[in-house]
């Protein structure tokens, strides 16, 4: 007689899993005495069974779908040209790509090649294209990114649903797309919004190649992860461990072959991300452009220095500072302490730590629930899979001592859009769904549990001894043999025991969930009191009164779904059972069967009001510069994403400007340090007490000085080549350098700033960029840098990528970004420099930009002085520029 054991889904969906077993001839069986008394209990099994066919979900889920990526569209897509640029340093290697497929090819961040970006070009490639086909604007540049979002959505609901059914799916994909810091990175151009995708797509991959042990769908994970490196290098394998451990444990085949696809799927790593780099390892340096970001111009320096272990360890040389490194050090102003608890400071928290506590308790219970399941059992393969990610790449983030910013935290919000979405659903049907009475005549399943427990699991066909514990006292056994006589000594049980104590545990690790996070969201909205106040109040006083009443249904008869026979096992005859398991109800009780569904509906918006309100927000205000940042301003730590990062509004110890003032600080475009000057970056001439030369700058450059970040006197003085003003200088906002003091040479910049000669490390002189921004030249200034523009290889060139960025998009000529992101790398060297002008391939140099720190090369400092020395400065709209063809000094 053949046997069905059947496995329910976390949603309730039906499906089989058929395991065949010989037996005695039918009439023997009928005969044979029965092995359950009628009207056994049963308790639902926790493992998910193999995804239903699409066509089986019910009628709401594929509306409900296409509703929920229509909204996130709108929210991605909405006002999106009003960020501009957005991060100007890689639009202007998108504009590059658009017109050198060499440039294309490498990420080159001008069409010339002189150096390319400090990252690999993957995300690149995406948005040139578009602009390809599209022409160079801010939507042409940010749409496919928007849409990269959408995509992510739809690929997290599709790996979710296959195990969990379409209300976790749903809930996952809604997670995703309301998180704060996804909105803002699914609104810009850096290389994230790629990233998540495939991080995602490979997740799918992995869930598929789980299901049947298939070579083919661990290679696409292996493929995908790979172009996760040649997007952002070395962040795309922070999954990889968790990825191969998943199929290692839950993959229905032998060990050997598991690990065998192990090793292929590894192949399909190393070919997918290391084709480009052995190309651009071959190719000799003169025949390509400079690697940015390397002191040695080698991508592997690149993927293992700057951009690898020096992430973790915080020796990362020209940077311009690692994270929070404890004791000082690292890059304080836009990195947090590194610590456990950095993904819920002040700097972080706002922008993904809205659901982690409750992903965090939803995943511990979840895996308590899973409980003592088979190794391929689904359920807790998922939950790995997703905690897997969460924990491993929450980590990395949390210590790690180089650079870190808080959007990197995008690549969590799939991870936690996954767990919610499992945990929710899990939870609640078990907490509603209590033991089920047989009715006569139909073989519950299961082994004989001890006397008093409800057994459970399959009925042995008669003759065949049945396994688990010993029968209750004076119960037929299965053989037709009496019971033995006197007391039965009974067996711990476990699964029983676990059994019993679902519903409770359940409902109580909801209502825990919903409170915890009830309360976390009420704190996140308080580090903005003048924010919508009232949104504060309401999200707390709902959320603990919806747990109340959490707690209170959880008094009322639970849900007796459907017997499970072979018939609904093997999807004949009970298809309108199978679908009424999708939402747990109350048999008869319509009322009831309402009032739950409202209360866990109120439950799920009150816990998504928060990232949902700082999500509508990010996504109404414009956001541009090297570091965004979600949501409205924050006490105590960065404040709105727009200018820089930072838009709007006066930031903590009075500083205001496009990045905060901090404690004690002035104003300007960075930070005011403690006691410190003001400036387009800390520390800027004018700085404690004047000095001979200007304090604040840095050493080595022309205008002397001590490094950045160095405590300056309230009054500042005055200095050689520094400014005057209550905080060190003057200028627009009473800053130096790019906002402020004179040089000897070099008259005054846009907003008072200085010639190279006359400026500071941090600025250097009078040009209108700088290290985190780039900003939109004067119609004087294009039309200088446009004249004549066939008749050399760069119109101009200047010092960093982000002061070049804003000139080139606004000409559409090649700008030479020299040292790269942060000034420091040696590209071009002095020698190099002065060939290309005697060769006539420079017209102009530009003042200011760039900055250096933590080593990394001076030749940029060494450049602008020979300049400063050699050719004779002009002002152009309060710019200071020096022409490399005819402006030789006598």
């Amino acid at each position: 007689m053949d046997r069905s054991e059947s496995l329910l889904t976390a949603q309730g969906a039906q499906a089989a899993q058929t395991a065949q077993t010989a037996g005695p001839p039918a009439t023997e069986a009928a005969a044979a005495p029965p092995a359950y008394p009628p009207g056994a209990a049963r308790v639902p099994e926790p493992t998910p069974p193999p995804a239903d066919p699409p066509g089986r979900d019910p009628r709401w889920a594929r509306p409900a779908l296409l509703g929920l990526l229509a909204a996130t569209g709108l929210l991605y897509l909405w006002g999106l040209g009003a960020s501009g640029w957005g991060n100007a340093f890689y639009s202007a290697a998108v504009q590059a790509g658009s017109q050198s497929w060499e440039a294309f090819f490498y990420g080159s961040s001008d069409a010339a090649n002189s150096i390319t970006v400090d990252k690999t070009p993957a995300s690149l490639w995406l948005m040139a294209l578009s602009v390809r086909l599209f022409g160079l604007s801010s939507w042409s540049i940010l749409v496919p990114q928007a849409l990269l979002g959408v995509a992510s959505v739809g690929v997290l609901y599709s790996t979710v649903r296959r195990w969990y059914g379409p209300a976790a799916g749903l809930l996952a994909g809604a997670v995703l797309a309301l998180t704060p810091v996804a909105t803002l990175m699914f609104r810009f151009n850096n290389p994230d919004a790629l990233l998540v995708f495939l991080l995602v797509a490979a997740a799918y991959a992995t869930v598929r190649a789980v299901e049947t042990a298939s070579a083919r769908w661990l290679a696409l994970t292996g493929t995908l992860v790979g172009l996760g490196f040649l997007t952002k290098m070395l962040q795309a394998f922070l999954v990889i461990p968790v990825f191969a451990g998943v199929y290692l444990l839950a993959a229905p085949t032998g060990p050997g072959r598991r690990i065998r696809h192990l090793l292929l799927a590894g192949l399909a790593v190393v070919v997918s991300a290391g084709w480009w780099v052995a190309i651009v390892e071959l190719v000799p340096a003169s025949a390509r452009p400079y690697i940015g970001g390397s002191q040695h111009n080698s991508i592997l320096e690149l993927t293992l220095g700057y951009n690898g272990l020096g992430r973790i360890t915080g020796d990362e040389v020209g940077s311009v500072g690692g994270g929070g490194r404890p004791g000082g050090g690292g890059g304080g102003p836009f990195s947090g302490q590194a610590g456990l608890l950095r993904m819920f400071d002040t700097e972080v928290g706002g922008q993904i730590s809205w659901l982690l506590p409750a992903a965090l308790i939803l995943l511990v219970a979840g895996l308590w629930l899973a409980g003592r399941a088979p190794r391929t059992d689904r359920t807790r393969a998922g939950l790995l899979l997703w905690g897997g990610w969460l924990l491993v790449t929450g980590l990395i983030f949390s210590f790690m001592s180089g650079i870190f910013h808080a959007y990197y935290t995008v690549a969590l919000a799939p991870a936690i859009g996954g767990i919610v979405g499992i945990g929710v659903t899990l939870l609640w049907r078990a907490a509603r769904t209590a033991p089920v009475p047989a009715p006569a005549g139909v073989e519950p399943t299961g082994p004989v549990p001890p006397a008093g427990v409800a057994p459970t699991g399959p009925v042995p066909p008669a003759g065949v001894a049945p396994t688990g514990p010993v029968p209750p006292a004076g119960v037929t056994p299965a053989d037709g043999g009496s019971a033995p006589a006197g007391p039965v000594r009974r067996r711990r049980p476990t699964a029983a025991f676990a059994g019993r104590w679902r519903g409770p545990v359940a409902t109580l690790s909801l209502t825990g969930t919903l409170a915890v996070t009830t309360w976390w969201s009420w704190h996140l909205l308080g580090r903005s009191p003048e924010w919508y106040p009232w949104l504060r109040t309401t999200v707390l006083v709902t959320g603990l009164a919806v747990a109340a009443l959490l707690l209170l249904l959880s008094l009322l008869p639970r849900t007796t779904p459907a017997p499970v026979t072979k018939e609904l096992a093997s999807g004949g005859g009970a298809g309108a059972d199978a679908n009424s398991l999708i939402t747990p109800a109350w048999r008869g009780r319509r009322a009831g069967r309402w009032l739950g569904a409202v209360v866990v509906g109120v439950g799920l918006a009150v816990g998504l009001a928060g990232p949902a309100a700082y999500a509508l927000q990010t996504a109404a205000t414009p956001h541009t510069g090297a570091i965004p940042s979600a949501g409205p301003f924050v006490a105590g730590g960065f404040g709105p994403g727009g200018r820089g990062g930072f838009p709007g509004g006066r930031m903590p110890g009075g500083g205001s400007g496009e990045f905060p003032g901090f404690p004690g600080g002035g104003n300007g475009q960075f930070p005011g340090f403690p006691g410190g000057g003001t400036g387009a970056f800390p520390g800027l001439p004018g700085g404690q007490d004047g000095g001979s030369n200007g304090t604040g700058a840095v050493p080595d450059f022309p205008g002397g000085g001590q490094p950045p970040a160095m405590p300056g006197g309230q009054n500042g003085g005055t200095g050689q080549n520094g400014g005057t003003g209550q905080n060190g200088g003057t200028g627009q906002n009473g800053g130096t350098g790019q906002n402020g003091g004179t040089g000897p040479d070099g008259g005054t910049g846009q907003n008072g700033g200085t010639g190279p000669d006359g400026g500071s490390r941090g600025q250097r002189g009078g040009g209108m960029g700088g290290l985190l921004d780039a900003r939109e030249p004067s119609a004087e200034m294009t039309a200088l840098l446009t004249a004549d523009a066939d008749d050399y290889t760069w119109v101009a060139a200047t010092v960093g990528s982000n002061n070049a960025s804003g000139y080139q998009l606004a000409t559409g000529e090649p700008v030479m970004p020299i040292g790269g992101f942060n000034g420091s790398d040696p590209s071009p060297t002095l020698a190099q420099f002065q060939r290309y002008v005697a060769d006539g391939r420079v017209h102009y140099f530009i003042g200011g930009g760039g900055f250096r720190a933590d080593g990394g090369s001076d030749a940029s400092g060494q450049i602008a002085a020979w300049v400063a020395q050699t050719f004779t400065a002009t002002t152009v709209d309060g710019v200071t520029v020096y022409d490399l063809s005819s402006g030789r000094r006598g």
